[in-house]
């Protein structure tokens, strides 16, 4: 094959994915437009679909002009640059949407079928805005010159004792969360709300068989996923999470793909912080009286405060730890480099370079 193919063929992959990418913003911008266009009242206007869609359509522009450059210019550090912006942007509108899941399968509705639709969008590119820069990212690696046919997986590590520490106490934020959740669901009263009557909020919101079932067992659904969520945060800075332990029996001592965890992870990550802090952020204008709070099914502004601060507290210190513990997950098991590798590695799956 002459070197001209060669080359059309290493181009075509990229061209795909920004004409993929492309296609996206043309469609998202197109959707956040007709969200931002047709508010139904001020408030949805400000914080509602149309404002998140005002947000969107900046975004979407920003990644179709980033995309174009990448696709007409190619290899410019100023077009990644643009990507990467365009990606942490896209992340940022796609906050929530973990949370619009679990009310999808838990309560078999979503507040707000355009704002998820938009949460969706934004993680979808989010994606495309990243495979678009690594593709026309550079294929020579920085450290040997060379670029790698195959490549070497570090040994199995645990994560640095400051992100430990933070990943505990994003543990423990979840503490006051299920405590309350047990107490409504084992039948007490928390924040002035009776089992019986939170029973009957969540018949009245339409919450799914699923949801009513789990109440009835003294089991509560979000409790579930904050158990997984914990679990997931100690296999990003543990051994086990990069190596199969012995109780996974058929899989024990196989290597877990770098996207297993990480995916969840990145996910949660971009959903839960954002919402986290955005409700911590807003409960504490609430306490202050800068705006008004909504009782809701509550009894008393008190009781809301109370458990805004419990449940966006949780939220926002594991979305952090969770940011921390994916960070150092993807650090620690980056394919090795040849100029990384220690003096006493075997010669063995040793990365053979080629000419770039």
């Amino acid at each position: 094959m002459t070197d001209a193919a060669t080359d059309d063929t290493r181009t075509a992959k990229p061209h795909r994915a920004g004409y993929a990418t492309i296609c996206w913003a043309v469609v998202q911008g197109g959707f956040a437009l007709h969200c931002a266009l047709t508010a139904a009242s001020p408030a949805d206007r400000s914080f509602g679909p149309a404002g998140l869609g005002r947000f969107v359509v900046v975004v979407a522009a920003l990644a179709a002009v980033a995309a174009v450059a990448a696709v007409r210019l190619g290899n410019r550090p100023v077009v990644r640059a643009l990507l990467w912006v365009a990606c942490g942007l896209s992340l940022v509108s796609a906050f929530s949407l973990l949370m619009d899941v679990v009310r999808l399968l838990f309560a078999q509705g979503v507040d707000s079928p355009a704002a998820a639709v938009l949460h969706a969008l934004g993680l979808l590119g989010a994606v495309l805005l990243a495979a678009t820069a690594r593709s026309y990212g550079s294929a020579v690696c920085a450290r040997c010159g060379t670029v790698h046919e195959t490549v070497v997986r570090p040994e199995p590590s645990r994560a640095p004792r400051p992100v430990r520490l933070a990943c505990c106490a994003g543990a423990l934020a979840f503490l006051p969360f299920v405590g309350m959740k047990v107490t409504w669901a084992v039948g007490g009263t928390f924040a002035g709300v009776s089992s019986a009557e939170m029973l009957a909020a969540s018949r009245r919101n339409g919450a799914s068989g699923v949801w009513l079932t789990l109440e009835s067992w003294g089991l509560d659904g979000t409790t579930l996923l904050a158990a997984l969520g914990v679990f997931l945060l100690f296999g990003l800075i543990r051994p086990w999470g990069q190596v199969f332990p012995r109780w996974t029996l058929v899989l024990a001592g196989r290597r877990v793909p770098r996207r297993l965890p990480l995916t969840p992870a990145l996910i949660g990550a971009a959903t839960l912080a954002p919402y986290g802090l955005i409700g911590t952020g807003y409960t504490a204008l609430a306490t202050a009286g800068v705006v008004p709070v909504r009782r809701g099914d509550f009894h008393s502004s008190s009781d809301v405060l109370l458990v805004g601060w419990i449940g966006f507290g949780a939220f926002a210190l594991y979305g952090g730890a969770l940011i921390l513990a994916a960070r150092s997950y993807w650090l620690r098991t980056r394919p090795l480099c040849r100029a990384e590798l220690p003096v006493d590695w075997p010669e063995v799956d040793r990365p053979e370079g080629r000419p770039a």
